[in-house]
């Protein structure tokens, strides 16, 4: 019987960790990432979930860019600057992208178009 409670507790530890996880879109709607014009996430805060995910993503994301650049015989660092062309492209109002300005910015729409507003790193994790 108490086997069976130990693992049932287990069971219902391992679930909860997996609910709790932070995801992608998560992370994004919570300003805690940001897309870049390099393929690759950067991370706005610098708390230990933040940082695995964006490593997670960004490893994932360099092995795909390498099997595209093989299969294509381009560079893995041109594949990968076309991924983060239309990742940052597409990223939705309020998500944070860092476009030709290097520094990262809210994209924003005003007027119907979408554009970029430029916000301070210190801005962003609420420090000064």
């Amino acid at each position: 019987m108490k086997k069976i409670m130990l693992m049932a507790v287990l069971s219902l530890g391992l679930i909860s960790h997996s609910v709790l996880a932070l995801t992608l879109d998560d992370a994004r709607l919570q300003g805690r990432v940001g897309e870049t014009l390099t393929g690759y996430l950067e991370p706005l805060k610098q708390d230990k979930e933040t940082l695995a995910l964006v490593k997670k993503i960004n490893d994932a994301r360099s092995e795909s860019y390498q099997q595209l650049a093989d299969s294509n015989n381009l560079p893995v660092d041109e594949v990968a600057k076309m991924a983060g062309q239309k990742l940052v492209s597409r990223a939705q109002p309020g998500e944070y992208v860092k476009g030709d300005q290097r520094q990262m910015a809210e994209k924003v729409i005003s007027d119907g178009a979408s554009g970029i507003r430029q916000v301070t790193r210190q801005s962003v994790d609420g420090t000064r």
